[in-house]
């Protein structure tokens, strides 16, 4: 369902102008992950991680430096486009509310991110069963990006309102007061779920395409599992708006629906990648 499995030897390594950017992205990361840094220089090499990650993204896709040109398929790939796409919120989002907190763990999941993607660069298919499946690749990134998203600030609800339940006793206001990042709690999760959403409607579109243009349709792990988090979500927004659901409640059935999303691609082929080491001949 997702873009770019082995270690280099049994697939073609990524050119010397990806690994370039990635050390570099990994320094940035690496840099903004330690702890006491100074909030300006830690937000610089956040930054210069997050656009050299950019860059080896780029330059992997379009093949540049390689003699085999093709989308290349793996959990590693799929991981990083992931992780590129929330720091890429997170980047447009900081700069209108201040989220101090989160740039370490982020930091250290781009690092991470980064590192697996160089290890596992994912096998390279050079043809394609139908030209709208490079659509149906976008999309299925775009929606791990919009849930990973919708993930981080569900966490950081969580964590504000556990950390508010413990200041006050366990007694609550009338009107919801600012989070510990300075955005109100109404606010945060009013956005979480614009996040979650989006990222149904674009999961959506994902797999009516892979269903529609799918040649031939298997019910295999990556189609369960997807089918699984759609109505996952799917009762989540149908809870809320019919019901209210809110706080732990919704963060469960949200975190439920991500992980068996997670599952669907990048969780089968870490199975066959890393643990089976043998490629599948499903994308």
């Amino acid at each position: 369902m997702i873009l770019a499995s082995g270690p280099w030897g049994s697939v073609p390594a990524p050119s010397l102008w990806t690994i370039a950017a990635s050390v570099v992205a990994l320094l940035g990361y690496a840099v903004a992950a330690l702890q006491g840094a100074r909030p300006g220089f830690t937000r610089g090499s956040l930054l210069l991680g997050w656009l050299a990650h950019g860059a080896a993204i780029v330059l992997d896709t379009s093949g540049w430096g390689v003699t085999q040109v093709g989308a290349r398929f793996g959990f590693a790939p799929a991981l990083s486009t992931t992780l590129w796409l929330v720091l890429a919120v997170y980047a447009v989002e900081s700069r209108v509310v201040p989220l101090p907190g989160v740039r370490r763990t982020l930091a250290l999941l781009g690092l991470t991110a980064v590192a697996l993607a160089l290890a596992y660069p994912g096998e390279v298919r050079p043809h394609l069963n139908s030209p709208w499946m490079p659509l149906h690749w976008v999309l299925g990134i775009a929606s791990y990006g919009l849930f990973g998203a919708a993930v981080l600030h569900a966490a950081l609800l969580s964590n504000a309102e556990r950390q508010m339940r413990d200041k006050r006793g366990g007694v609550q206001r009338a009107i919801a007061p600012p989070t510990p990042l300075g955005m109100p709690l109404l606010r945060l999760e009013k956005l979480t779920f614009r996040f979650v959403a989006a990222g149904f409607v674009v999961l959506s579109a994902a797999l009516v395409l892979g269903a529609w243009f799918a040649d031939p349709w298997r019910w295999d792990h990556k189609s369960v599992f997807s089918v699984l988090a759609w109505v996952v979500i799917a009762a989540l927004l149908a809870g809320r708006r019919a019901f209210g659901w809110r706080g732990r409640m919704a963060t469960r059935w949200l975190y439920t629906g991500a992980i068996l999303l997670l599952l669907a691609y990048v969780g089968s082929r870490f199975v066959l990648e890393v643990l089976l080491s043998r490629p599948s001949a499903a994308a």
